[in-house]
Protein backbone atom coordinates (compact mmCIF):
# COMPACT_ATOMS: atom_id res chain seq x y z
CA UNK A 1 0.00 0.00 0.00
CA UNK A 2 3.17 2.40 1.03
CA UNK A 3 4.28 1.42 -2.48
CA UNK A 4 1.38 2.36 -4.41
CA UNK A 5 1.07 5.98 -2.75
CA UNK A 6 5.27 6.93 -3.22
CA UNK A 7 4.39 5.54 -7.13
CA UNK A 8 1.59 7.97 -7.12
CA UNK A 9 2.96 10.84 -5.57
CA UNK A 10 6.45 10.75 -7.81
CA UNK A 11 4.25 10.23 -10.67
CA UNK A 12 2.31 13.63 -9.57
CA UNK A 13 5.11 15.09 -8.76
CA UNK A 14 6.84 14.20 -12.01
CA UNK A 15 3.43 14.88 -14.28
CA UNK A 16 3.75 18.36 -12.03
CA UNK A 17 7.05 19.56 -13.38
CA UNK A 18 6.88 18.39 -16.61
CA UNK A 19 3.57 20.47 -17.21
CA UNK A 20 5.55 23.01 -15.58
CA UNK A 21 8.28 22.72 -18.71
CA UNK A 22 5.84 22.45 -21.31
CA UNK A 23 4.11 26.01 -22.62
CA UNK A 24 1.94 27.23 -25.74
CA UNK A 25 2.34 30.20 -27.47
CA UNK A 26 -0.98 31.87 -28.93
CA UNK A 27 -0.48 33.30 -32.06
CA UNK A 28 -1.84 36.52 -31.31
CA UNK A 29 1.23 36.46 -28.32
CA UNK A 30 5.06 37.00 -27.92
CA UNK A 31 6.77 34.59 -25.41
CA UNK A 32 9.62 35.99 -23.66
CA UNK A 33 11.28 33.48 -21.47
CA UNK A 34 13.47 34.41 -18.20
CA UNK A 35 16.33 32.51 -16.60
CA UNK A 36 16.56 33.96 -12.87
CA UNK A 37 15.11 37.53 -13.91
CA UNK A 38 17.37 37.59 -17.48
CA UNK A 39 15.60 37.87 -20.50
CA UNK A 40 17.23 34.79 -22.40
CA UNK A 41 14.64 34.52 -25.04
CA UNK A 42 11.76 36.07 -27.24
CA UNK A 43 9.64 33.48 -29.25
CA UNK A 44 7.05 34.62 -31.55
CA UNK A 45 6.16 31.64 -33.50
CA UNK A 46 2.92 29.99 -32.10
CA UNK A 47 3.06 26.39 -31.01
CA UNK A 48 4.21 24.04 -28.05
CA UNK A 49 7.41 24.97 -26.45
CA UNK A 50 10.15 23.75 -23.83
CA UNK A 51 11.68 25.57 -21.06
CA UNK A 52 13.27 25.14 -17.18
CA UNK A 53 10.83 24.22 -14.65
CA UNK A 54 10.84 27.51 -11.75
CA UNK A 55 11.99 28.58 -10.28
CA UNK A 56 14.93 28.44 -13.20
CA UNK A 57 12.71 29.84 -16.02
CA UNK A 58 9.43 31.78 -16.15
CA UNK A 59 7.27 33.11 -19.16
CA UNK A 60 5.58 36.18 -19.89
CA UNK A 61 3.00 36.45 -23.02
CA UNK A 62 2.90 40.21 -24.40
CA UNK A 63 0.13 41.19 -27.18
CA UNK A 64 1.50 40.95 -30.67
CA UNK A 65 -1.83 42.40 -32.29
CA UNK A 66 -2.66 46.18 -33.04
CA UNK A 67 -3.67 47.83 -30.64
CA UNK A 68 -5.38 51.22 -29.88
CA UNK A 69 -4.46 54.18 -27.45
CA UNK A 70 -7.42 56.74 -27.27
CA UNK A 71 -7.81 59.61 -24.56
CA UNK A 72 -11.41 59.80 -23.26
CA UNK A 73 -10.54 63.53 -23.05
CA UNK A 74 -9.74 66.57 -25.87
CA UNK A 75 -6.67 68.11 -24.85
CA UNK A 76 -6.15 71.87 -25.27
CA UNK A 77 -3.39 73.20 -28.21
CA UNK A 78 -2.64 77.48 -29.01
CA UNK A 79 -2.59 77.87 -32.74
CA UNK A 80 -0.11 80.42 -34.49
CA UNK A 81 -2.79 82.97 -33.49
CA UNK A 82 -2.53 82.43 -30.12
CA UNK A 83 -6.10 80.77 -30.14
CA UNK A 84 -7.09 77.37 -28.12
CA UNK A 85 -8.68 74.60 -30.11
CA UNK A 86 -9.60 71.00 -28.95
CA UNK A 87 -7.95 68.34 -30.09
CA UNK A 88 -9.09 64.83 -29.85
CA UNK A 89 -7.09 61.78 -31.42
CA UNK A 90 -5.85 58.16 -31.30
CA UNK A 91 -2.95 55.78 -32.48
CA UNK A 92 -2.98 52.91 -33.59
CA UNK A 93 0.12 50.56 -32.66
CA UNK A 94 1.51 47.30 -31.69
CA UNK A 95 5.30 45.72 -30.59
CA UNK A 96 7.23 45.05 -32.78
CA UNK A 97 10.68 44.52 -30.64
CA UNK A 98 9.51 42.62 -27.49
CA UNK A 99 13.00 42.32 -26.00
CA UNK A 100 13.07 46.60 -26.44
CA UNK A 101 9.91 46.99 -25.53
CA UNK A 102 9.81 44.79 -21.98
CA UNK A 103 13.57 46.98 -21.04
CA UNK A 104 11.55 50.25 -22.05
CA UNK A 105 8.05 49.36 -19.38
CA UNK A 106 9.00 46.06 -17.93
CA UNK A 107 6.16 44.38 -19.60
CA UNK A 108 3.68 46.96 -18.12
CA UNK A 109 1.35 48.23 -20.76
CA UNK A 110 -0.32 50.74 -19.07
CA UNK A 111 3.39 52.41 -18.75
CA UNK A 112 3.71 51.91 -22.72
CA UNK A 113 0.34 53.83 -23.42
CA UNK A 114 1.05 56.69 -21.33
CA UNK A 115 4.74 57.43 -22.79
CA UNK A 116 2.98 56.88 -26.12
CA UNK A 117 0.35 59.65 -24.89
CA UNK A 118 3.07 62.10 -24.34
CA UNK A 119 4.81 61.69 -27.98
CA UNK A 120 1.75 62.29 -29.25
CA UNK A 121 0.68 65.12 -27.58
CA UNK A 122 4.20 66.94 -28.42
CA UNK A 123 4.22 66.04 -31.70
CA UNK A 124 0.29 68.09 -31.72
CA UNK A 125 1.92 70.64 -29.72
CA UNK A 126 4.59 70.93 -32.44
CA UNK A 127 2.93 70.82 -35.41
CA UNK A 128 -0.44 72.39 -33.96
CA UNK A 129 1.71 75.50 -33.02
CA UNK A 130 2.88 76.10 -36.82
CA UNK A 131 -0.71 76.19 -38.26
CA UNK A 132 -3.68 79.03 -37.87
CA UNK A 133 -7.29 77.67 -36.72
CA UNK A 134 -8.35 77.32 -40.24
CA UNK A 135 -5.54 74.92 -41.61
CA UNK A 136 -5.72 73.04 -38.02
CA UNK A 137 -9.72 72.21 -38.85
CA UNK A 138 -10.06 71.82 -42.55
CA UNK A 139 -7.45 73.63 -44.49
CA UNK A 140 -4.50 71.18 -43.54
CA UNK A 141 -5.55 68.77 -41.35
CA UNK A 142 -4.31 65.62 -43.35
CA UNK A 143 -0.85 67.45 -43.90
CA UNK A 144 -0.76 67.34 -40.09
CA UNK A 145 -2.04 63.66 -39.20
CA UNK A 146 0.62 62.73 -41.71
CA UNK A 147 3.22 65.25 -39.91
CA UNK A 148 2.71 64.18 -36.48
CA UNK A 149 2.40 60.19 -37.91
CA UNK A 150 6.23 61.00 -39.07
CA UNK A 151 7.43 62.27 -35.64
CA UNK A 152 6.15 59.98 -33.92
CA UNK A 153 6.96 57.30 -35.91
CA UNK A 154 10.62 57.79 -35.19
CA UNK A 155 10.04 58.15 -31.14
CA UNK A 156 7.99 55.08 -30.98
CA UNK A 157 10.94 52.45 -32.50
CA UNK A 158 13.25 53.19 -29.73
CA UNK A 159 10.80 51.78 -27.34
CA UNK A 160 10.10 49.02 -29.34
CA UNK A 161 6.64 50.26 -30.84
CA UNK A 162 5.41 50.75 -34.46
CA UNK A 163 3.24 53.16 -35.00
CA UNK A 164 0.36 51.60 -37.85
CA UNK A 165 -1.93 55.04 -37.41
CA UNK A 166 -2.58 58.46 -36.36
CA UNK A 167 -6.36 60.15 -36.66
CA UNK A 168 -7.53 63.30 -35.27
CA UNK A 169 -11.21 62.53 -34.56
CA UNK A 170 -12.41 65.63 -33.54
CA UNK A 171 -10.79 69.21 -34.11
CA UNK A 172 -13.04 72.08 -32.77
CA UNK A 173 -12.83 75.78 -30.99
CA UNK A 174 -12.41 76.09 -27.23
CA UNK A 175 -16.08 77.40 -26.01
CA UNK A 176 -14.44 80.73 -24.74
CA UNK A 177 -14.17 81.52 -29.04
CA UNK A 178 -17.05 79.62 -30.18
CA UNK A 179 -19.51 82.64 -30.40
CA UNK A 180 -17.26 84.98 -32.24
CA UNK A 181 -16.11 81.74 -34.68
CA UNK A 182 -20.14 81.40 -35.17
CA UNK A 183 -20.87 85.31 -35.80
CA UNK A 184 -18.09 85.94 -38.49
CA UNK A 185 -19.19 82.69 -40.10
CA UNK A 186 -22.50 84.25 -40.07
CA UNK A 187 -21.38 87.70 -41.44
CA UNK A 188 -19.35 86.23 -44.23
CA UNK A 189 -22.52 83.66 -45.33
CA UNK A 190 -24.68 87.41 -44.58
CA UNK A 191 -22.12 89.08 -47.25
CA UNK A 192 -21.88 85.87 -49.63
CA UNK A 193 -26.10 86.00 -49.58
CA UNK A 194 -26.09 90.08 -50.08
CA UNK A 195 -24.32 89.85 -53.04
CA UNK A 196 -26.15 86.80 -54.42
CA UNK A 197 -29.46 88.83 -54.20
CA UNK A 198 -27.76 91.86 -55.59
CA UNK A 199 -26.19 89.63 -58.67
CA UNK A 200 -30.42 88.23 -58.72
CA UNK A 201 -31.98 91.84 -58.73
CA UNK A 202 -29.37 93.07 -61.45
CA UNK A 203 -30.54 90.10 -63.63
CA UNK A 204 -34.02 90.31 -63.12
CA UNK A 205 -34.33 94.08 -63.87
CA UNK A 206 -32.44 92.95 -66.98
CA UNK A 207 -34.77 90.41 -68.16
CA UNK A 208 -37.56 93.11 -66.87
CA UNK A 209 -36.36 95.39 -69.44
CA UNK A 210 -35.28 93.28 -72.23
CA UNK A 211 -39.24 91.86 -71.74
CA UNK A 212 -40.38 95.42 -71.49
CA UNK A 213 -38.54 96.44 -74.13
CA UNK A 214 -39.88 93.86 -76.99
CA UNK A 215 -43.44 93.98 -75.58
CA UNK A 216 -43.15 97.86 -76.78
CA UNK A 217 -41.68 96.86 -80.00
CA UNK A 218 -44.27 93.56 -80.77
CA UNK A 219 -47.14 95.91 -79.72
CA UNK A 220 -45.49 99.35 -81.84
CA UNK A 221 -45.15 96.67 -85.05
CA UNK A 222 -48.71 95.49 -84.34
CA UNK A 223 -50.01 98.73 -84.28
CA UNK A 224 -48.10 99.64 -87.13
CA UNK A 225 -49.28 96.63 -89.13
CA UNK A 226 -53.20 97.31 -88.04
CA UNK A 227 -53.27 100.46 -89.11
CA UNK A 228 -51.41 99.65 -92.51
CA UNK A 229 -53.91 96.84 -93.25
CA UNK A 230 -57.02 99.33 -91.51
CA UNK A 231 -55.67 102.05 -94.04
CA UNK A 232 -55.44 99.44 -97.02
CA UNK A 233 -59.12 98.69 -96.04
CA UNK A 234 -60.24 101.86 -96.23
CA UNK A 235 -58.56 103.05 -99.37
CA UNK A 236 -60.35 99.47 -100.99
CA UNK A 237 -63.42 100.54 -99.40
CA UNK A 238 -63.15 104.21 -100.68
CA UNK A 239 -62.07 102.80 -104.17
CA UNK A 240 -65.28 100.44 -104.16
CA UNK A 241 -67.63 103.21 -103.02
CA UNK A 242 -66.32 105.50 -105.46
CA UNK A 243 -66.70 103.46 -108.47
CA UNK A 244 -70.34 102.41 -107.15
CA UNK A 245 -71.65 105.60 -106.18
CA UNK A 246 -69.79 107.12 -109.48
CA UNK A 247 -72.61 105.18 -111.59
CA UNK A 248 -75.10 106.85 -109.76
CA UNK A 249 -74.54 110.36 -107.82
CA UNK A 250 -78.20 110.89 -106.88
CA UNK A 251 -77.87 107.93 -105.18
CA UNK A 252 -75.24 108.67 -103.52
CA UNK A 253 -76.10 111.91 -102.39
CA UNK A 254 -78.99 110.04 -100.79
CA UNK A 255 -76.88 107.47 -99.40
CA UNK A 256 -74.81 110.27 -97.63
CA UNK A 257 -78.20 112.25 -96.75
CA UNK A 258 -79.71 109.21 -94.91
CA UNK A 259 -76.20 108.52 -92.80
CA UNK A 260 -76.91 112.22 -91.85
CA UNK A 261 -79.95 111.99 -90.63
CA UNK A 262 -78.99 108.37 -88.87
CA UNK A 263 -76.25 110.57 -86.85
CA UNK A 264 -78.26 113.84 -86.21
CA UNK A 265 -81.39 112.30 -85.14
CA UNK A 266 -79.53 109.36 -82.75
CA UNK A 267 -81.02 110.13 -79.65
CA UNK A 268 -85.07 111.01 -78.46
CA UNK A 269 -83.00 114.25 -76.71
CA UNK A 270 -81.74 115.86 -79.57
CA UNK A 271 -83.42 119.36 -81.08
CA UNK A 272 -82.93 121.12 -84.41
CA UNK A 273 -83.93 124.67 -84.93
CA UNK A 274 -84.47 124.35 -88.98
CA UNK A 275 -86.26 125.61 -91.52
CA UNK A 276 -88.60 123.26 -92.78
CA UNK A 277 -87.03 124.07 -96.76
CA UNK A 278 -83.81 123.74 -95.75
CA UNK A 279 -81.51 121.52 -98.09
CA UNK A 280 -80.97 119.42 -95.38
CA UNK A 281 -84.44 117.67 -95.39
CA UNK A 282 -84.98 117.91 -99.02
CA UNK A 283 -85.30 113.88 -99.26
CA UNK A 284 -88.30 113.85 -96.51
CA UNK A 285 -89.77 116.35 -98.62
CA UNK A 286 -89.27 114.17 -102.18
CA UNK A 287 -88.02 110.85 -102.56
CA UNK A 288 -86.09 111.99 -105.39
CA UNK A 289 -84.61 114.90 -103.71
CA UNK A 290 -86.68 117.49 -105.87
CA UNK A 291 -87.03 121.01 -104.21
CA UNK A 292 -91.00 120.76 -103.40
CA UNK A 293 -93.36 123.48 -104.73
CA UNK A 294 -93.66 126.49 -103.07
CA UNK A 295 -97.34 126.66 -101.49
CA UNK A 296 -100.08 128.78 -103.31
CA UNK A 297 -100.63 132.23 -102.00
CA UNK A 298 -104.03 132.18 -99.92
CA UNK A 299 -106.46 134.91 -101.74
Amino acid sequence: MNRLVTIFVAGFIALMLLSSTVFVVDQRKFAVVFAFGEMKEVISEPGLHFKLPPPFQNVIYLDKRILTLDTPDADRFMTSEKKNVMVDAFVKWRIIDPRLYYISFNGNEASARGRMGQIVKAALNEEITKRTVREVISGERGKVMAAIQLKVVAEAKQIGVQIVDVRLKRVDYDEKINASVYDRMRAERLKVANELRSTGSAESEKLRAAADRKRTETLATAYRQAEQIKGEGDAAASAIYAEAFGKSPEFYKFYRSLEAYRATFKTHGDVLVLDSNSEFFKYFRAPGGASAPAAAPKK
